[in-house]
């Protein structure tokens, strides 16, 4: 059963227009994908790193929107990175993307065309309803190959155990790995709604094409009441 999913108001108070796209499927991980590895290399990479030569990182469509949410949150946008960005920056710099697993990297896929923050994780690792809500003072948690990450102002993903996801880094504790059966992705939208429709769309084609996976639910959006 799908948790309940819902956003702060107090998060919202600094961001009215904060929403949250997400999917949910079963999923079957398999090792990265040549097919998808081609894509990026050979189409994605050469085309945003010519894109980023002319356009600033804050420029970007929906990367700025965020950068602006995080302002609103109190939080350095320069310091504590949304995902989208960070990847940017990656190929700006002439790396390799990660090659993590098929879910992973379909996931990758679509922020980088989005510029969206977008996060998926292990269902069965989540423990009751979810609110995407302000990390605390003294909030913690080890993040995605990084140390601890202070979670203080950051707009987290909270279920009873705490915090397991954010639009910067995510935890260990609710990672995609090959035992993983059941994925939640969440977009972290803070751009307009037929944006994070637009985006919402474009993950739902990549998961289909790119993954083994079946919906277990029609994509939708969480929006605070009155919206």
């Amino acid at each position: 059963m799908l948790p309940a999913i819902h956003i702060d108001p107090a998060l919202l108070e600094r961001c009215p227009h904060t929403r949250l796209g997400c999917l949910a499927h079963m999923v079957t991980v398999e090792p990265s994908r040549e097919d998808l590895q081609t894509y990026l290399g050979e189409v994605m990479a050469p085309f945003l790193r010519h894109m980023l030569e002319e356009t600033p990182l804050a420029d970007i469509p929906n990367l700025s929107e965020s950068r602006a949410a995080y302002k609103a949150f109190d939080k350095d946008p320069g310091r504590y990175r949304i995902s989208s960005e960070a990847l940017y920056r990656r190929i700006r710099q002439g790396k390799e993307l990660y090659r993590i697993n098929s879910i992973v990297d379909a996931n990758n896929l679509a922020s980088l065309e989005t510029g969206f923050s977008i996060g998926s994780y292990d269902l069965n690792a989540i423990s009751g309803d979810i609110v995407l809500r302000l990390g605390r003072e003294g909030e913690a948690y080890t993040g995605i190959g990084k140390d601890s990450i202070d979670l203080c102002r950051l707009p987290l993903l909270v279920d009873e155990q705490g915090p397991f996801g954010g639009a910067t880094s995510d935890s260990t504790r609710a990672m995609i790995t090959e035992t993983t059966a059941a994925c939640l992705t969440v977009i972290y939208g803070f751009s307009t709604q037929p944006q994070l429709e637009e985006a919402l769309a474009l993950t739902a084609r990549h998961f289909a094409v790119y993954t083994e996976s079946r919906p277990l639910v029609t994509p939708f959006i969480v929006q605070g009441e009155g919206a």
